[in-house]
């Protein structure tokens, strides 16, 4: 099989498609024919070296896939070779094969596409782990989502208004913003061109946002949190800007506001039956046309380092997708 390999921290463009023996499951494990792997932003940080957990070099990157069962290891029930199948891993899924524990893996959704079912694990995921279980959202409450335009943002915006909230995307163009509009915001703000407290003090009538879904950090987490509501609770979901932002304390104090943080691999490893409660939420979602995965660009296997680039380089709108 063919498989993306990382073999030395550092610049994407290191890294090199080859040839592998075919993946052989132990007990516990399934092989999966890798039809879709997802592109994240954590996929980017582990191959450079800074994600929170460095894999053992060398090693392929991805972990989350749809794909169909190739074969089962001893003692694994109900998947049978050739089911359609949802999947996620540390590492591993950007190549024709993947290998997971078979807790790991869910049956795809009747009518469901493979590009969209390799979209939803990590990124809706992260965002429902975030809004509904570490926010706790309200009906009636408003929420802002900064890098909205992002796989976990689009989730994020789809997931308040699901919940009835309030929903402000802010983001870095226009263009970007259309798509927040087009996936249920109810107001908008470019932060390249407007000043962020500002028209976050407009869109609210002066109140500021209950929550602050924050995967972007650098020089936004700041100016978003002085604007927080009483009570209000900021995300932090990740930092796509690339500083770790460093936040007076007293904001905090004034207004009697937690700053949350959302680790949802962890989550879903100290806690896997509450993220498969998650999960199954969102597909009844899903099913309701309430939540609808953006798939905005597919690379083959050979333009794996491309499409990370792009990432990296925040081109990205919704999701990309890996398709060996």
């Amino acid at each position: 099989m063919k498989a993306v390999r990382c073999k030395d921290w550092g610049p994407i463009d290191k890294l090199v498609v080859e040839d592998l023996p075919d993946l052989v499951p132990g007990p516990g494990q399934v092989v999966v024919d890798v039809r879709a792997a997802g592109v994240n932003f954590p996929d980017v940080l582990t191959v450079q070296g800074k994600y929170q957990v460095r894999p053992e070099l060398p090693f392929t990157p991805g972990n989350e896939f749809a794909g169909t069962v190739r074969t089962l290891g001893e003692g694994v029930t109900g998947f049978a070779p050739g089911q359609m199948v949802i999947g996620f891993t540390r590492t591993g899924a950007f190549a024709e094969q993947a290998l997971a524990p078979v807790e790991a893996l869910m049956p795809m959704p009747p009518g469901m596409d493979f590009d969209t079912a390799a979209a939803i694990t990590l990124t809706y995921g992260t965002s429902h782990h975030a809004v509904v279980d570490r926010a706790a959202l309200q009906p009636g409450e408003t929420m802002l989502v900064l890098g909205a335009a992002g796989g976990v943002g689009l989730a994020a915006i789809e997931i308040g208004k699901a919940l009835g909230a309030r929903v402000i995307a802010a983001a870095s163009s226009d263009e970007k913003l259309a798509v927040c509009r087009a996936h249920g915001a109810d107001a908008v703000i470019n932060y390249e061109k407007e000043d962020l407290r500002e028209a976050l003090k407009a869109a609210t009538d002066g109140r500021g946002p209950d929550v602050i879904y924050d995967p972007v950090g650098g020089p936004y987490s700041e100016p978003a949190l002085r604007s927080i509501a009483w009570r209000g609770r900021h995300l932090v979901v990740g930092f796509a800007a690339g500083e770790i932002p460093k936040l007076p304390w007293n904001l905090m104090l004034l207004k009697g506001a937690s700053v949350v943080g959302v680790f949802w691999g962890d989550f879903v490893r100290k806690e896997p039956a509450a993220n498969l409660a998650a999960m199954r939420q969102m597909l009844g979602w899903m099913a309701e046309g309430k939540l609808k995965p953006l798939v905005s660009a597919r690379y083959p296997l050979e333009a794996t380092a491309q499409a990370l680039n792009d990432m990296a380089a925040r081109k990205v709108t919704g999701k990309v997708v890996i398709c060996p």
